[in-house]
C-alpha cells in the first residue's frame, strides 16, 4: 500500500484512537462500530423504564409511601436524571473525553441498579408486608431503607446522566464529516439510534412488564439488561472512532457574553475583514468548519472586532459567536416546554395507582347491564 492510499483512508475530521493516534476509516468507525451502539441503546432503554415505570407502585405498596408523596420522588427523580447530563457533558467536552465519561457514568449506573436491586430483594432493607387498605397506615420505612434506596436511585441517575449526554456524540463521532458517503450513513444511524430507543421502551412497557407481574424476578431482569448493554458497548471499543476534549461550549458562551459587555461602547464593525477569525486550515485540522457571521442578536457581534485587548475575554472569533447565537437561540424552545412538563407532572401526581382500585361489586354490574340494555333499545 502506497503512501498516498494510507493517507486517503486517513479520517480527516480529526477523530483518534484511544491513545491519540490518527484512525483508517477501514478499520474504525462507520456501521463497523455503530452497530454496538445501537444495540447498546436498545438494552439501556429496556433497563431504564424496566425500572422507571415501576416506582410508584413500589413506593406505595412497599415503601408504604402516599401515592401523591411516590409520585412526587418519581418526578424528582426524573429532573435529576434529565439534569445531570448538562455537568457530564461540560466533564467530556472539557477534560476527560466522551468515551472515558461514559466507561466511568456506565459503572457509575450499573452500580446504582445493582444496590437498587439488592434494595428490593433483600427483607432487611424494605418494611415488612402490610395487608392494609391504606398503605400510609402500614409501618413506615426506616431511615436506613430509604437512605439506602434513595441513594442507589440518585446514584443510578448520576450514572444515567453522562451515558445520556454522551452515547449519541459517540455515535456521531464515527462518521466524518467530510466524506459525502459517511455524511449520508450518519442520518441513516440516527435513524435506527431512534428505532432502537423505541424498541429497549416498547419491549420494557409490554413483554418486561409481563414477565415483573407473572413471573417475577423484578429488578433483576433491568440489571441484567444493562450489564449485557455495557458489554455490548466495550466489545465495539476497538472499532470506535474518539474525538479529543475541546473545552466547554458553556464556557465559550460565558466569554462571548462578557467579551460583549465588555465592548458595548464600541462601535460596530462594518468591514468583515475587522472582526477576529481563525485560518480555515485551523479548523480543518480540528475536523470542523468556520460559520459565518448572521444578523440576529447582533449585540454579540461586539466580541469579535479587532479592538482593545487580545485576551480571550475580550475578543472572540466570529465562530464563537455564532455558535453562543445557536444556543441562546434554543432556549426560547426549552422554555416552552417547562408548562407542558409541569402539566404532565401534576397529571402524574394525582394519577391512583390502577392496582388500588377496587372491583366492581355484583350489583354495580347489574346496574351497569341495565343502563346498556335501555341505551340499546333507545338507539
Amino acid at each position: 500500500m502506497t503512501v498516498e492510499e494510507v493517507g486517503d483512508d486517513h479520517t480527516q475530521d480529526g477523530t483518534v484512537d484511544l491513545p491519540g493516534n490518527p484512525v483508517r476509516r477501514s478499520i474504525r468507525g462507520r456501521w463497523k462500530a455503530c452497530s454496538f451502539l445501537v444495540l447498546y441503546e436498545a438494552f439501556e432503554r429496556m433497563a431504564y423504564y424496566g425500572i422507571s415505570r415501576n416506582l410508584v407502585i413500589y413506593m406505595t405498596t412497599k415503601l408504604h409511601q402516599g401515592t401523591v408523596k411516590s409520585s412526587n420522588n418519581v418526578t424528582n427523580w426524573v429532573g435529576t436524571v434529565y439534569l445531570t447530563p448538562i455537568l457530564d457533558a461540560y466533564v467530556a467536552d472539557a477534560h476527560l473525553g466522551r468515551y472515558r465519561t461514559f466507561v466511568i457514568s456506565s459503572t457509575i449506573y450499573f452500580l446504582g441498579m445493582l444496590v437498587l436491586t439488592l434494595s428490593v430483594s433483600i427483607p432487611g432493607l424494605k418494611p415488612p408486608e402490610c395487608s392494609m387498605a391504606n398503605a400510609e397506615d402500614c409501618e413506615k420505612a426506616s431511615v436506613l431503607q430509604l437512605a439506602v434506596f434513595f441513594g442507589a436511585l440518585y446514584t443510578l441517575a448520576i450514572g444515567t446522566g453522562g451515558t445520556k449526554a454522551n452515547i449519541s456524540t459517540i455515535g456521531a463521532d464515527q462518521f466524518d464529516e467530510t466524506d459525502p458517503k459517511e455524511k449520508i450513513q450518519k442520518m441513516s444511524f440516527f435513524n435506527w439510534w431512534m428505532f432502537s430507543i423505541f424498541f429497549g421502551t416498547l419491549f420494557a412497557n409490554t413483554v418486561l412488564v409481563y414477565v415483573q407481574d407473572n413471573v417475577g424476578w423484578g429488578y433483576g431482569i433491568p440489571t441484567l439488561g444493562l450489564a449485557i448493554s455495557i458489554f455490548v458497548f466495550l466489545l465495539g471499543t476497538p472499532f470506535d472512532r474518539h474525538k479529543l476534549p475541546t473545552g466547554s461550549p458553556f464556557m465559550k458562551m460565558t466569554r462571548v457574553i462578557v467579551a460583549s459587555f465588555r465592548k458595548a461602547n464600541a462601535p460596530m464593525a462594518r468591514d468583515h475583514t475587522q472582526l477576529h477569525e481563525l485560518p480555515s486550515m485551523e479548523y480543518e485540522r480540528k475536523g470542523t468548519f468556520p460559520i459565518q457571521s448572521t444578523k440576529s442578536l447582533r449585540f454579540l457581534d461586539r466580541a469579535s472586532p479587532k479592538t482593545g485587548t487580545t485576551d480571550q475575554w475580550n475578543l472572540c472569533t466570529i465562530t464563537e459567536v455564532e455558535e453562543t447565537k445557536q444556543m441562546l437561540n434554543m432556549l426560547p424552545a426549552m422554555f416552552a416546554t417547562f408548562v407542558p412538563s409541569a402539566m404532565v407532572a401534576r397529571n402524574h401526581s394525582k394519577r391512583k395507582d390502577r392496582r388500588k382500585l377496587q372491583h366492581p361489586s355484583s350489583e354495580s354490574l347489574r346496574l351497569c347491564h341495565s343502563l346498556n340494555s335501555r341505551l340499546h333499545c333507545l338507539i
